[in-house]
């Protein structure tokens, strides 16, 4: 079987994934660019690393799976899959990917509560005490999306003394519970959600009905100095609304491992904000979440050579 990673990005998926496949019979290759349409000349398994998977490079080679390294499949042109016949399948967020990610989502909103950046500043300036962080202890955290990212991450922000509100499409009160949440709004009620919330995390996927959500109007139902956390998708949020929030000084700051073109250019406005903390989409990397997915992508290359049917067929 010949399994071609899209892209230049995320080095340790490919390496991870070789140690789970047949190494006499499967061969593994990464390109990117120019190169990868006759990379993909060969490929009978494509698997997007930030690359667009459109109809020109499903007609490029015997492709007979896209299988996504992760969740989201915005990426790929699913209608051209089905017209091609080509199976498309992903690994949803459960376990140590959603247990990663919740981590991550930790990381980012403690190092805004303290002020990491400047803590490290103070540091180096030689100056003690200073500055005076926030504690997470009695903030109110809004889950924006309840998905399994946002449970793991609620399981583990209850040990913190904050409080838990969620605002979700359909805020059942099973999942209320569930999430041991303090509160539940619908996306219709959002802003009374938002106008409690100390901190904001986007867990929600991507689609037509979210891109762009978190808006004008949604930055400003935020109270003043609230904190945002993006560890979903950069196109949730509109780029110039969170610049002018994050300017003005009506969000405290923003912690993002994810954004609106990938990778970020380095000279981006948003990176020179004091602000705001980036990480470069490694929300999810971690030697548990990467051998979680591994082996579920494993499986379906497995079940493609026998003729089965494969495991999270997304259309």
């Amino acid at each position: 079987m010949r399994i071609l990673f899209c892209g230049d990005t995320f080095p340790a998926a490919s390496q991870t994934l070789r140690k789970r496949l047949r190494p006499s019979e499967d061969e593994v290759t990464a390109a990117s660019g120019e190169e990868l349409k006759a990379a993909a000349s060969r490929a009978d398994v494509l698997i997007p690393l930030m690359s667009r998977i459109d109809a020109s490079l499903m007609d490029a080679g015997p492709v007979r799976l896209i299988q996504q390294w992760g969740a989201g499949i915005e990426g790929v042109d699913l209608a051209a899959a089905r017209e091609r016949g080509i199976q498309v399948a992903n690994v949803p967020a459960l376990g140590g990917n959603a247990d990663s990610v919740a981590e991550h989502a930790i990381l980012l909103i403690i190092a805004l509560l303290r002020e990491l950046p400047a803590a490290q500043e103070s540091v180096r300036a030689g100056r003690l005490g200073s500055p005076q962080g926030r504690t997470l202890a009695g903030r109110t955290v809004c889950l924006y999306g309840l998905g399994a990212i946002a449970k793991a991450l609620a399981r583990r922000l209850r040990p913190f003394d904050a409080r838990l509100v969620g605002i979700t499409r359909d805020p059942q009160a099973a999942k209320v519970e569930e999430l041991g949440l303090d509160a539940c709004f619908s996306v219709e009620q959002r802003a009374v959600g938002l106008a409690q919330s100390d901190v904001l995390v986007l867990c929600a996927s991507l689609s037509q009905d979210t891109h762009g959500m978190i808006d004008d109007g949604a930055l400003a139902a935020l109270p003043k100095g609230a904190y945002l956390i993006n560890i979903a998708r950069g196109p949730l949020i509109q780029y110039d609304a969170l610049y002018a929030a994050l300017k003005s000084g009506h969000l405290g700051g923003a912690g993002l491992d994810v954004f609106w073109q990938e990778p970020i250019a380095p000279d981006d406005p948003l990176l020179a904000l004091p602000n705001v903390i980036a990480t470069p989409h490694v929300a999810g990397v971690t030697d548990r979440s990467y051998e979680g997915i591994a082996e579920v992508v494993a499986a379906n290359i497995e079940r493609l050579r026998r003729g089965e049917p494969l495991l999270n067929v997304v259309r």
